[in-house]
């Protein structure tokens, strides 16, 4: 069993280490900018998506926990609150996103508008500045969100109130309508308006499910590898990666379901509008990918998921996790990539790598620096006697 003094020096070692590599990531990339700055562009919001995936993806289980309760979302939460806490810093890496509209996105070049009536008829919508204004208004809505959780969060760890677990509880209803309102919205300004004539209904759902199922694997993955200090060694057990298992596997089984639904809608519309975004994914090479994440996202994830022993099982569940979290960046590339094709076959380029690699140093230095601020376990929480059966975690925390 490590001592948490050990614990602090292992995360100081991933913050400088994940400094590193943020800097030298983004000073690579920024070298494509001066030379190409559409692929510069195109790696950038592959890369911000991921990591803004976790950040927002932990408000809503965070959120969810809350509703729910649980001894499963009670030994996540720290790692769930210090996620939240980099959204000020997604504010700030979403800048150079703006710098670029008019490369990444047809609509806001107004020679191109001005030559196509679709264009012409969304522009009240599809315009710069309702754009970031919108951003502004997501951004703030899921930042409140942020700060009331870990404000109360933080009350109690100072304060045994019993009703601050009620008063959590009663923001996060709400929040949960207003974290998916702004995700649904941001997902169609941000990704889906790649492709301004296509559109679909599903398409909020499968991010508000992906970010889910991104940050459940990345919490397992963490949690793993924080198992050995203390308080968590002590309350660690396998019904509660039995239970982020059971979850994990829902939110799979969520984001295949709803997969297939657009799938399904788009194909049995054969609407000319919406048949050209799948038209572009399942030829030159694309459908080969999209076979991949049939079988290896899905199918495989979800035989193994079934078992409860790979479920109980710490570092096996963590493996998978750490297997998902590579296929949901897989699959974000999969939803982004063949928008900047225009119809070519498949093409990967080192910044569609790189430049995500050096968000993440960035993200994962911030998110080891939030987790440092707290014990791993909440304090004071009337339900940790509950989920653990022990007041001395209660206690101390």
């Amino acid at each position: 069993m490590e001592t948490n003094e050990t614990l602090k020096r292992s995360l100081d070692k991933i913050r400088l280490t994940s400094l590193i590599v943020g800097v030298v990531g983004l000073l690579a990339s920024a070298l494509v900018w001066s030379v190409d700055p559409e692929t510069f562009y195109r790696s950038y919001l592959l890369g911000y998506m991921f990591w803004l995936g976790i950040s927002l993806g932990s408000l809503s289980i965070l959120m969810l926990q809350h509703m729910v309760g649980g001894g499963w979302g009670l030994v996540i939460r720290r790692i769930l609150e210090a996620a939240t806490r980099t959204l000020p810093v997604m504010v700030i890496l979403f800048l150079p996103l703006l710098m670029g509209l008019d490369t990444l996105y047809e609509w806001a070049q107004p020679e191109t508008v001005a030559q196509d009536e679709i264009l012409l008829h969304k522009a009240p919508f599809l315009n710069t500045p309702f754009f970031v204004f919108r951003a502004a208004l997501y951004f703030a809505a899921w930042i409140l969100l942020m700060v009331v959780l870990n404000k109360r969060s933080a009350e109690q760890d100072q304060n045994p109130d019993p009703s601050l677990p009620r008063r959590l509880q009663l923001w996060s209803g709400p929040g949960l309508v207003l974290y998916a309102v702004a995700l649904t919205f941001a997902s169609v300004d941000w990704v889906m308006s790649l492709e301004p004539h296509w559109f679909s209904t599903i398409y909020g759902l499968l991010y508000l499910a992906g970010f889910a199922l991104t940050t459940l694997a990345f919490c397992i993955f963490v949690l793993q590898r924080l198992s050995g200090y203390e308080p968590l060694a002590s309350v660690l057990k396998e019904k509660h990666f039995h239970d982020l298992g059971n979850l994990t596997l829902a939110f799979v089984m969520l984001w295949a379901y709803l997969g297939f639904s657009q799938y399904l809608i788009v194909w049995s519309g054969n609407v000319p509008e919406e048949v050209p975004w799948y038209v572009h994914r399942l030829h030159g090479g694309w459908q080969y990918l999209g076979l991949f994440l049939i079988v290896v996202h899905f199918a495989f994830p979800f035989v193994l998921l079934l078992s409860r022993t790979v479920k109980k099982k710490g570092q096996t569940l963590a493996r998978l996790a750490g297997l998902l979290l590579l296929l949901r960046f897989t699959d974000l590339f999969f939803l982004i990539i063949p928008a900047f094709g225009h119809g070519g076959g498949f093409n990967i380029q080192w910044t569609d790598i790189v430049t995500p690699i050096g968000i993440g140093g960035f993200w994962i230095t911030i998110f080891v620096a939030k987790l440092k601020d707290r014990p791993l376990l909440p304090v004071n929480d009337p339900r940790t006697i509950e989920a653990f059966q022990t007041k001395e975690v209660l206690e101390h925390g």
